[in-house]
């Protein structure tokens, strides 16, 4: 069994509290890697947020343009 096998069956058991606690848990490692490595913080606003963007259209597309 793989990985992806192995998610796709425990991704039915969990709730919608379970969502954000891993979208918290994924933040606070962020965090921490950006306290680590301070030239991660150095770059500007915008770069932010089309790097947020980009990687939010693949979800985006399956969203609101998959049937």
């Amino acid at each position: 069994m793989n990985i992806f096998e192995l998610v796709d069956k425990k991704i039915p058991t969990l709730r919608w509290y379970d969502f954000s606690l891993l979208k918290l848990s994924t933040a606070a490692c962020i965090l921490w890697i950006a306290k680590l490595w301070p030239p991660l913080l150095s770059m500007s606003a915008t770069t932010y947020l089309i790097i947020g963007i980009v990687a939010a259209l693949p979800l985006m597309k399956k969203m609101f343009f998959t049937k």
